[in-house]
């Protein structure tokens, strides 16, 4: 029953009149209900949350507020525990401890209603005033319940909201100080100077996560990250233990992949933060469109300057190669294919015939071809290191292959 009913069954006189004789004795009523929740609450009394002044205080204002509203003859005055539900959840305060501190009150203010009542063996006067509290409590604990939980989803949005922005800050890179990447590590709870790899996956559609739960799901193997939802990628960067722990998290990742992930080399320090994403999405263009996989980018020290330009980067590969790109689909796809099984093979023609299932004399006439197509050497060390990077920018931008060449 809630206390409003209560006014409608005539108690209201009865109980308004015992209010008043025990309000006559509220500075003990205070004392010494802040002496219960002390002695049976130890969040209070180790000033946990709230200080002992603070607590006094707050009996205070709820119990003058309990008190006019049982001499009232109105709806009861939720005021007060609204206040105080929000203070106590902006201090991290635990709900069911609040409520537990209301009940001892309350159960204080009927302890003198049982005393007055008792002296003048008044039953009656004890039901109703029984009745009004325990109907007061609750009004009261639904009022308590509610605020808090209203005010604890307004910081739970504050704090996504604020480390929403800091992991946008740390993916943007350029304006972080080392002040912010201070506290971009601290608010994210990452290490400054630790180890990482930045993931990011392809969105099946807007709004939808490709890796749901992902960072309860890392938090399980004892890894720290931070995630970030836009409309067509969700990337997050992740702290390891250890460099060899990247295999976990790739093998985690890779578990449900809906669509297209990339994942940067394993790097050291926050501040690297912006480079390793845009390593991933190198990495995650690297595959055909469509196509769910994963590719974790190889670090090397031509990967990443290819990389790290891309523009230049399809400039060199089209000046290098565009003979060959010019080429009927065939023609073109054989004498790539077979350049890059030959890099792969450390120049080595038996190998390259291997891997590609013929003769060498097959291999040595599509190597000739090639050299004589585009003009260049496979024995000349600067030809080879120009064609070495060419390939690598074909094979980090594989769209642009198609493409006219860059003016």
């Amino acid at each position: 029953m809630h206390y409003q009913a209560l006014l409608s069954d005539g108690l209201a006189p009865r109980v308004a009149v015992l209010a008043a004789d025990v309000e006559r004795k509220l500075p003990e009523l205070i004392e010494s209900t802040v002496r219960q929740i002390r002695a049976e609450m130890p969040v209070y009394a180790d000033a946990r949350f709230v200080t002992h002044a603070e607590l006094r205080a707050s009996v205070r204002a709820n119990l003058e507020h309990v008190m006019r509203t049982l001499r009232g003859s109105d709806g009861p005055d939720l005021a007060q525990a609204h206040a105080t539900a929000r203070a106590r959840a902006l201090q991290g305060a635990p709900l069911p401890e609040l409520l537990r501190a209301y009940r001892i009150g309350l159960t204080e203010v009927w302890h003198r209603f049982v005393e007055l009542t008792a002296r003048e063996q008044d039953l009656a006067g004890l039901v109703a005033a029984t009745t009004a509290i325990w109907a007061l409590v609750d009004d009261l604990a639904e009022a308590l319940t509610t605020a808090y939980r209203d005010t604890t989803a307004e910081v739970l949005v504050a704090h996504q909201n604020r480390r929403s922005a800091l992991v946008e800050a740390l993916f943007a890179g350029g304006t972080a100080t080392e002040g912010t990447l201070w506290d971009i590590a601290r608010v994210l709870d990452l290490s400054l100077d630790g180890t990482f790899v930045v993931v990011a996956a392809e969105t099946p559609r807007l709004g939808q996560e490709p890796l749901p739960q992902i960072e309860a799901r890392l938090r399980g193997l004892h890894h720290a990250s931070a995630w970030r939802l836009t409309p067509d990628l969700q990337v997050g960067v992740v702290s390891l233990r250890d460099p060899a722990a990247s295999k976990a998290v790739v093998e985690l990742v890779r578990e449900h992949p809906v669509g297209r992930v990339g994942i940067s080399p394993v790097f050291t320090g926050l501040g690297n933060t912006a480079r390793a994403l845009h390593l991933a999405r190198v990495a995650l263009s690297s595959m055909t469109p469509g196509t769910p996989g994963l590719v974790q980018f190889t670090e090397s020290p031509l990967a990443g300057l290819v990389a790290s330009a891309p523009e230049a980067s399809v400039q060199l590969a089209h000046h290098v190669l565009q003979p060959v790109l010019d080429l009927p689909g065939d023609d073109r796809n054989v004498l790539l294919l077979t350049l890059r099984a030959w890099f792969d093979c450390q120049g080595s023609t038996k190998l390259t015939s291997e891997r590609m299932f013929c003769h060498p004399n097959t291999i040595r006439h599509r190597l000739k071809r090639i050299t004589e197509e585009l003009g260049r050497s496979l024995t000349n060390p600067a030809d080879i290191a120009e064609l070495g990077a060419a390939l690598r920018a074909l094979n980090l931008f594989p769209e642009t292959a198609h493409l006219p060449a860059p003016r």
